[in-house]
């Protein structure tokens, strides 16, 4: 017995889960998967103190807690990527949560696991606390 073709690829498509079916219920459509959303870009410091300035960022400082100690962005929570649980980030749906560390790359570690748990994009300091204080922007202490 002969098996269509299309009952194949059709077969694939949903058992892939990316599948819907229009109301005629006879053509597939492929979307794309869920995590294909999932995204994570750098943004430069002038832009992110332009956002902060704005009222429009959650900051989330993901060093150790001895470098926040040192001096981070006024604003900003700790959460250490060494303990870093993108489940308990909460989201807040009226701004932007933008990360950084102290040169981008643990920042960039939390914000791939960030914007997984979260399925959109997440965006982090490009040069981290270093560009920051590169660009004369202002640091604080708790």
């Amino acid at each position: 017995m002969r098996v269509p073709a299309l009952f194949l690829a059709g077969a694939a498509l949903l058992l892939s889960g990316c599948v819907s079916i229009d109301n005629s219920g006879d053509r597939l459509t492929a979307s794309p998967p869920i995590d294909a959303l999932a995204a994570v870009e750098t943004l430069p410091a002038e832009e992110l103190a332009s956002l902060i300035s704005q009222g429009k960022v959650v900051l989330i400082d993901v060093r150790t807690p001895k470098e926040f100690e040192s001096g981070s962005i006024a604003g900003a929570l700790n959460a250490p990527v060494q303990s870093f649980d993108a489940s308990a980030i909460p989201r807040d749906t009226t701004r932007e949560t933008i990360l950084y560390c102290r040169s981008s790359g643990r920042s960039k570690r939390a914000a791939d696991m960030l914007a997984a748990e979260w399925n959109t994009k997440v965006r982090h300091l490009e040069g981290g606390i270093i560009a920051w204080n590169a660009a004369g922007q202002p640091t604080s202490k708790p």
